[in-house]
């Protein structure tokens, strides 16, 4: 259950809390395609996922492939891929963060940013592992129950009346009858299946979520864990849609249009006045920290573990170095997040996230995939997999209209790459570039070492209780 609420932890994001709500508010129906595709995500990591990864794996996902190919230069592809995706993930934890400070205390966001950063990088780099998760648990504890009293003063508004509060969304905001229909958000159907495959098929390769697999004793714990964290989930983005429609009938929509980030905030301070609004604003806080912590833990966990251990050192660093190299690496990255951020402060936090679950369905799902189940993957085809799937992400969202837009871009000009969500296009060339990279390198992998990895990734559950019991 503590690894299952940590993983929760983990996994309910400033996105969660603060972009999804902003979101539904904001754009209605299609808002809620964030819960929906955060929450189903989990059938894959339950059904396919999580306890071949535990069985394989020690302490990153560099761990699990390693077992079938022991290639170091495949282990620096997964570990940078891995800390690239960690970054993007954090760059939306910290804007929201900024924007989250500049709402309760008036600093200037990008004072707040940094603030916010260094003070994560400090507390990862001397806390670790258990400190980070109980930092997790208690932010996940603490996320359900607040979200759960902002839902019940707005159903008490609408006198506990559920369809009436459906129905009164259609004037609560410009949209009027369009609030409860699709379309709002994305105006292309592709660009709406695109962003759905990502969230759905992108849960399985992030990395720090991946971790948290081995920070248990056997596959029946994976189990239980991946179970206490989807029904934890489950039951908070079920809650995001009275937050979403609470702020869209409660928010002045000047406000909220403005300031789509801090619709829970806003929400908490029109239902129940400062002191709401503090304990709402303290719990998106720890969310933002709990979070940043573990994204920090995981990226220079993968630095010490699989770059400076297994390549620099060839596998015999000492645990003392890997930890040198770990506080290290968390200052850096930690630093290079401060730094993206400060660039990034006027994208909407959710977007970002879903760019970060883009990368990883297109760079790391297919390599773990290949790797578990075709015999014939090589380490060639996984090195072109995860080059093709990154490459592409990050090219197509640089084109996109996300960065290119002749108002309000980074680039101001016409987007070259219409969609503004990758990864219909990207993933697709994640798995072709395994396949092809595979092929074209005409070396057949070893059908023992495939035998040998599938032998120790699929252990039976009822194995599992034989040898406990003796």
């Amino acid at each position: 259950m503590q690894n299952g609420l940590a993983i929760s932890g983990d996994y309910m994001s400033a996105a969660s809390f603060l972009g999804i709500a902003g979101s539904i508010a904001v754009y209605g129906f299609d808002g809620f395609f964030y819960s929906i595709g955060f929450l189903a995500s989990y059938v894959i990591v339950q059904y396919i996922i999580a306890e071949p990864l535990h069985n394989l794996g020690r302490y990153t996902m560099a761990d699990a492939v390693a077992v079938r190919f022991g290639e170091k230069r495949l282990r620096g592809f997964i570990a940078v891929n891995n800390m690239m995706i960690t970054v993007f993930y954090m760059i939306a934890q910290l804007v929201g963060a900024g924007w989250l400070i500049h709402l309760l205390f008036g600093l200037e966001t990008s004072l707040a940013i940094v603030l916010v950063g260094s003070l994560m990088t400090i507390y990862v780099t001397f806390g670790g592992m258990l400190a980070t998760s109980w930092v997790q648990i208690v932010k996940s504890i603490l996320l359900v129950s607040s979200t759960f009293i902002v839902s019940l003063i707005v159903l008490a508004r609408f006198d506990w009346d559920l369809l009436g509060l459906f129905a009164s969304m259609k004037q609560a905001t410009p949209l009027q009858e369009r609030f409860l229909m699709a379309g709002n958000m994305f105006d292309q159907p592709l660009d709406m299946l695109s962003f759905n495959m990502a969230l759905v098929l992108g849960t399985a390769g992030l990395p720090h979520i991946i971790a948290r697999f081995y920070t248990v004793r056997d596959p029946l714990t994976v189990r239980a864990s991946v179970k206490t964290a989807t029904f934890t989930i489950g039951i908070f983005y079920a809650m995001t849609i009275f937050l979403g429609f609470g702020a869209a009938a409660f928010v002045d929509w000047s406000v909220l249009s403005e300031r789509v980030d801090l619709a829970a905030p806003l929400l908490a301070s029109a239902l129940g006045g400062e002191f709401l609004m503090a304990f709402v604003s303290a719990v998106a806080f720890a969310t933002i920290l709990a979070v940043i912590s573990g994204l920090v833990l995981t990226a220079s966990s993968a630095f010490a573990h699989d770059v400076y251990s297994s390549i620099f050192r060839s596998g015999q660093a000492t645990e003392a170095q890997q930890m040198r190299v770990a506080k290290l690496s968390a200052i850096v990255v930690g630093m290079a997040s401060i730094v993206l951020a400060l660039g990034a402060q006027k994208l909407n936090v959710a977007f970002l996230v879903s760019f970060a679950f883009a990368v990883a369905a297109s760079a790391n799902l297919p390599v773990l995939l290949f790797t578990l189940f075709w015999r014939k993957f090589n380490t060639y085809g996984a090195m072109s997999s995860i080059a093709a799937g990154l490459i592409s992400s990050l090219l197509l969202m640089a084109i996109g209209p996300n960065v290119m837009d002749p108002e309000a871009g980074w680039i101001r000009a016409e987007a070259i790459f219409p969609l503004k969500h990758p990864g219909i296009v990207s993933i697709p060339i994640g798995f072709a570039g395994g396949i092809i990279g595979t092929v074209l390198s005409g070396k057949a992998s070893s059908t023992g070492q495939f035998k040998k990895m599938q032998a120790i990734a699929h252990v039976a559950p009822d194995e599992i209780r034989t040898r406990e019991l003796g």
